[in-house]
């Protein structure tokens, strides 16, 4: 006997979309549907992606020091939380920085500054970075995220050798007013839309856990299927200390699995990444959720330190994944001390026996 998740994805493989009602009944599965509800939207992914995962990189170009008030940032106005805070890095910094990302698997990188939008001077200053990239890396594809883009601009770094734009909606249109006031979504959608019609590929994601309902969720969904974003990366709130959200924790494992589920029914066909606050929210679920994604971030955030790079590669052969674009030869498994490959048990030197505390 099929689930009504199989069911539907069967519906969607056959060309009817998903319907709002549709994400909705995914979003608020009960929790012993889990199973069925990945399992599902499995066959969504391996129908667009087989079992590739993408690997992505950010590199943090400038840090802090931003005049907007988003309340979930602690990169913005008013926030007191205690992040690396610098101006732009140099060209020769930004290039080591890639360069360490793509050395460990990524085929993407995201460069990323904070503030509310660039200045002509700042998008010739990325110009060269991603010129310089290239020339080094030529297969690299490059994403920016730099915020809100004036005339001409998105034009200019398609120029450059940029493929792609991230700005994400964050939330929905209903529910944007009550995250941030110094800019509108309709600033936001703006910026989406000048990226896409320079011919950059346009990536736009959503914040989990920002105190919107599930209809606000599914209201975000369906407004990025509708730009047409080519990678919806799904962040999860991480509550920073010296933020309005410090104190806000609406997530669990399990929810945050059955939304990246529902991105993919209504989204069957993008790239879903699963983005920040994965290893906070996902915890011990990140493999199911991958399931489900196709994309991931390698290592550290804008200003968040994610779990090491090794374990995410890890992480993904593990559950019979393979990185986009990697060598098929199997990655050898390092000792991090000797640098000599060993599969030897770990012995026990604590607990019963000795002097030293139990691992427990």
């Amino acid at each position: 006997m099929t689930s009504p998740f199989d069911q539907l994805a069967s519906s969607i493989l056959d060309g009817k979309p998903a319907t709002e009602d549709d994400a909705l009944a995914v979003l608020r599965s009960h929790d012993d549907e889990l199973l069925d509800v990945v399992a599902a939207a499995f066959r969504l992914r391996r129908e667009h992606f087989g079992r590739t995962v993408k690997v992505n990189y950010l590199v943090n170009l400038k840090s802090g020091l931003c005049p907007e008030n988003c309340n979930y940032c602690s990169q913005a106005l008013g926030s007191t939380a205690d992040i690396l805070k610098y101006k732009w890095l140099d060209t020769d910094e930004a290039l080591a920085q890639a360069s360490a990302g793509l050395k460990g698997g990524a085929t993407r990188v995201c460069m990323v500054s904070s503030g509310r939008g660039p200045t002509h001077k700042d998008v010739e200053r990325v110009a060269d970075m991603v010129g310089t990239i290239k020339a080094e890396h030529p297969e690299v594809e490059i994403c920016a995220c730099l915020g809100l883009l004036k005339d001409g601009q998105a034009e200019r770094l398609r120029e450059a050798g940029v493929d792609a734009y991230n700005h994400n909606i964050n939330t929905a249109e209903s529910h944007h007013d009550q995250i941030v006031q110094t800019h509108t979504y309709a600033d936001r959608v703006d910026t989406v839309t000048k990226a896409k019609g320079a011919g950059l590929s346009p990536c736009s994601g959503l914040i989990a856990g920002l105190g919107e309902t599930d209809e606000q969720l599914v209201e975000a969904l369906f407004a990025l299927k509708e730009l047409d974003s080519d990678s919806i990366p799904i962040n999860f709130l991480m509550p920073f200390d010296g933020t309005p959200y410090e104190n806000v924790w609406d997530l669990t494992p399990l929810r945050c699995v059955k939304i990246l589920a529902m991105a993919r029914f209504v989204c069957p066909d993008k790239e879903i990444r699963i983005a920040g606050g994965r290893e906070m929210h996902l915890r011990s679920l990140q493999g199911l959720a991958l399931q489900v994604a196709n994309s991931i971030f390698l290592g550290d955030y804008l200003t968040s330190e994610g779990q090491a790079a090794e374990a995410d590669l890890e992480l993904i052969r593990d559950h019979g994944f393979t990185v986009l674009g990697a060598p098929d030869a199997p990655v050898e498994v390092l000792d991090a001390g000797s640098g000599v490959e060993t599969r030897d048990p770990s012995k026990r030197r604590r607990g019963a026996g000795t002097a030293i505390a139990p691992n427990a």
